[in-house]
């Protein structure tokens, strides 16, 4: 593998190369924010494969994991969702109070 990176091919190129995948499909995208998204599911799939050296679809073909496991993973996947959506709530308040008191502070200044 490290021959391979020597002639410059990224991690994805490798992986397609030692499973025979030749030439990946390519889309278009009238829509640049599902282009985005479909970035970043590629992004996070390289990530997971560097991190656990496996594909989901090897996990669930060699049966790796089980249904119970995928639930409770994308439940416990979804409540950290949840605190991420909290904590930006949180810091979307403090930001709108401190913009009131810059406000505030500054329609002072002007009287």
């Amino acid at each position: 593998m490290e021959h391979l990176k020597k002639i410059n091919m990224s991690d994805r190129e490798i992986m397609d190369a030692k499973n025979g995948i030749a030439i990946r499909e390519s889309y278009g995208f009238r829509d640049p924010v599902v282009k985005k998204v479909c970035d970043k599911f590629v992004k996070r799939s390289d990530v997971g494969y560097e991190k656990y050296g496996s594909t989901l679809d090897d996990e669930r073909r060699l049966k790796m994991k089980g249904l119970q496991k995928y639930l409770n993973d994308a439940q416990e996947e979804l409540m950290d969702a949840i605190l991420y959506i909290q904590a930006a709530k949180d810091e979307l308040q403090d930001l709108s109070e401190e913009a009131l008191i810059d406000k505030f502070k500054h329609d002072e200044e002007e009287i």
